[in-house]
């Protein structure tokens, strides 16, 4: 377990005597600060970490992370400004910019700010040094779509054998990472952890961080284009984890077939590389793929000379791809097959950003409101003209920010395909308008296309115009706030 004694050895480079205090956890946010927890006081434009210290104090965090001075505020039976006030006094807070004796860090009272230069930095600092004690084999995955369900199946395969962490939620930048990493203890065999990307170097420095055995590419596309720059800037920062694994056969590099920048990258690796996709060239492919609408996919998946006849509970096409993933990583990792089916058919593993709601009048709403890129908008629409529907096929499309050079040509390109889906398109927002201006080109009839400007009047309009057996699908970034919609509609049975 990481106690108080590590991290004063992480941060300032000598074993020193913090005692067998046990860190029970390291937070950023005070409202998740338990008995004994670790609170790391981030500075932002918006919220400063160092005016919530004494709130994670309150909730019985045992130390703090700060790179300002604090004062103690007064207690709660003196009352601010009141005759008996007492001046604010400073925390109890140890420097680790300066050497610390054996009697300093021995003789700690409690609660105890820990000063450094740069919190953030040293809790990655921190979270290297742990990672360095300790010996899981580590899986990264990255790539522009699917990371969290690639992390998620992954998982839920290795977990079949093996005690295995998992990143939370999107705990997957400079930030996130380090905290997955500080979670982990002796007894984790294995760890799955998604890595972000938003600017080239920024993997890269995650792999220094994790050092990870084997990473996985799920693909790269224009996504975050505003800020990465360019196409070629995207696979350059995915690359960076596959150059960074060990070699073989310790290092494995899991790449897209069936994604020429994927799999590109395989001339930049020392590690053994295992393909995959639905070209019989890849490691591991597949083919006789079928949807089964909310009831899963179903598919042929081949490996060498063997042949499963799979069926796992994951929506649309597309998943076929996320499920090769997660085998790709369970055989390299000598898994048995009934192992890795097992983990492939977990219900927990499949909490996909894409859930179905009852809506309306018997509607169906497939929420997928939490990002959008040309490609997941086209696969979710892929799996809207999948499902059966009394009713029409109707599709909510919000603006796909930070998509750069490339805004206008991504917004027709989902205009194209949901003339050939949709038997209503609603847009929402300035960009979006690109998406229904394509679809009338194509054919849709005007009066099928809908345009509005923001979220509050796309729930107005639903909420007068849908009708029975109608399967309704809302997909746009997550500033459009698509997500507001659901919850207004939605039926509870």
């Amino acid at each position: 377990m990481l106690t108080l004694g590590h991290v004063l050895e992480a941060l300032t480079g000598y074993q020193s005597a913090g005692g067998p205090h046990i860190i029970t956890d390291v937070v950023i946010d005070s409202r998740l600060a338990i008995p004994g927890a670790l609170f790391v006081a981030l500075p932002g434009e918006r919220t400063d970490g160092h005016g919530f210290v004494s709130a994670a104090f309150a909730k019985g965090a045992i130390a703090a992370l700060v790179q300002r001075d604090l004062p103690t505020p007064p207690g709660p039976d003196v009352l601010p400004g009141g005759e008996d006030a007492a001046p604010a006094r400073p925390y109890h807070t140890l420097d680790l910019r300066e050497p610390v004796t054996y009697a300093q860090a021995s003789g700690l009272q409690f609660p105890v700010c820990l000063r450094v230069d740069d919190t953030l930095k040293a809790m990655q600092t921190l979270a290297a040094y742990w990672r360095s004690r300790l010996n899981p084999r580590i899986v990264a995955v990255t790539g522009s779509v699917g990371k969290t369900t690639t992390k998620e199946l992954i998982a839920a395969v290795l977990s079949t054998r093996y005690r295995t962490l998992k990143s939370e939620g999107n705990y997957n930048n400079e930030i996130g990472l380090p905290l997955m990493l500080l979670k982990l203890t002796e007894a984790h065999e294995r760890a799955v952890l998604e890595m972000g990307f938003y600017q080239v170097g920024e993997i890269r420095f995650l792999c220094e961080l994790a050092r990870p055995h084997v990473g996985v590419v799920t693909n790269v596309y224009a996504v975050h284009l505003e800020r990465a720059g360019s196409i070629e800037n995207i696979a350059q920062g995915k690359a960076e984890l596959i150059e960074a694994l060990p070699p073989a056969p310790e290092g494995m590099a899991v790449l897209n077939y069936d994604d020429p920048l994927v799999y590109g990258m395989r001339d930049r690796t020392r590690a053994r590389v295992v393909t995959y996709g639905l070209d019989p060239a890849a490691d591991v492919w597949a083919d006789n793929i079928e949807s089964l609408g909310l009831g899963g996919v179903h598919f042929h998946l081949h490996y060498r000379h063997e042949i499963l006849h799979l069926r796992v509970p994951m929506l649309g096409r597309h998943s076929v791809h996320t499920a090769l993933r997660a085998a790709a990583v369970g055989l390299g990792d000598d898994l048995t097959w009934q192992e890795i089916v097992e983990g492939l058919q977990a219900l927990g593993a499949t909490q996909l950003r894409l859930v179905a709601v009852t809506g309306p009048d018997g509607s169906l709403i497939l929420d997928d409101t939490y990002n959008a890129s040309p490609e997941s908008v086209v696969a979710a629409l892929n799996l809207l003209q999948d499902l059966a529907a009394s009713g029409r096929r109707v599709a909510v499309l919000g603006d796909m920010l930070e998509l750069g050079a490339q805004e206008e040509v991504g917004h027709r390109l989902v205009g194209r395909r949901a003339r050939e889906v949709a038997q209503l398109l609603v847009t929402v927002g300035p960009r979006a308008r690109l998406i229904a201006e394509e679809a009338r080109d194509a054919g849709l009839a005007a009066e099928a296309v809908v345009e509005l400007q923001d979220s509050d009047e796309a729930l107005a309009y639903l909420g007068h115009h849908l009708r029975r057996g109608d399967v309704i699908l809302l997909k746009g970034s997550r500033g459009v706030r698509l997500d507001r919609i659901v919850p207004a509609l939605e039926v509870r049975l």
